[in-house]
């Protein structure tokens, strides 16, 4: 725009020395417009207009000034100014970008992190110095340290925790050491969100497998319960059925025999006219007694 406004002020002047020695009208009118062009260029070329959400860093003659806030801004012909967002940003770790991570047990799993950060202004200064531009700040310093920090993290745990168990304690644990790392520099990162975390075909097999024998160890175990249950209640019973003999074994003298005999014989007699002597004739074996007969 500055050199806009220069080329103006020279065709002013050319033009107005024209039509002062011709002495036309037109070539003065001509002059007075390229004039006022070239001034409204030149004041345009000394002020800079920055947006809403972002912050500017100008820089004249390869020096660096001070961080422009958002509004009209003056600055000198020669400045050059470059903006950043001060809006936060997604850096999405997927697809062909998915960290590749190991865990403490050497199983490979493939992590998908979102990281939002944000320029802040205070520091746009240093982070032009850094990277250079907002794309540069992502590319240079937001993507690999993430990146970095997502494999430290999950090398501290074992594959389960890293795709059931832990989850949200690994989120925690990457959250903070990227916002430890980058707010130094002067990116503030917002949110960090572990969206998935998938393992590798190798170890999700050595998972299915595991699975696998922890359900037969699991079966195996209730049925030893089982068996064990079924053996204790027929102990039980058999020791009670031995206790009851025994009881009774001990219980049945001779005396107690005979009596039994004898109130058996008193019951036969009264119902029925034939009937069967229990006590039998003393050797043990049942007497059949007519009753009819006398």
């Amino acid at each position: 725009m500055f050199v806009v406004s220069i080329l103006l002020l020279i065709a002013a002047a050319v033009l107005f020395v024209a039509g002062r020695a011709a002495g036309r009208r037109g070539l003065k009118l001509g002059s007075a417009a390229a004039l006022a062009a070239g001034l409204f260029a030149a004041l345009a070329s000394c002020l800079h207009v920055i947006s809403a959400y972002e912050v500017g860093v100008p820089v004249a003659f390869g020096k660096v000034g001070r961080p422009m806030s958002s509004g009209v801004n003056v600055t000198s012909p020669f400045t050059t100014v470059t903006t950043f967002s001060t809006r936060p940003v997604d850096l999405n770790l997927s697809d062909k970008d998915v960290v590749e991570v190991r865990s403490s047990q050497g199983g490979v799993m493939y992590a998908e992190v979102t990281v939002k950060w944000a320029v802040t202004p205070s520091k746009a200064v240093e982070l032009y110095k850094l990277a250079g531009s907002e794309d540069a700040i992502q590319q240079r310093l937001v993507f690999p340290d993430s990146r970095e920090i997502v494999r430290n993290v999950f090398a501290r745990h074992t594959s389960e925790e890293g795709y059931a168990s832990a989850r949200e304690k690994i989120n925690a644990e990457i959250g903070d050491l990227i916002k430890e790392r980058l707010a130094p520099r002067g990116i503030d990162v917002t949110t960090v969100n572990l969206r998935n975390v998938k393992p590798s075909d190798q170890l999700q097999n050595q998972i299915d497998r595991k699975i696998q024998q922890q359900q037969a160890t699991e079966r195996a175990t209730e049925a030893a319960r089982t068996a064990k249950a079924e053996s204790d209640r027929r102990k039980i019973e058999a020791e009670g059925i031995a206790r009851a003999n025994k009881i009774l074994n001990d219980s049945l003298s001779d005396k107690i025999l005979m009596n039994q005999c004898i109130e058996a014989f008193k019951e036969a007699s009264a119902k029925h006219p034939v009937y069967a002597v229990p006590c039998g004739g003393g050797s043990g074996t049942p007497l059949i007694v007519d009753g009819t007969k006398k």
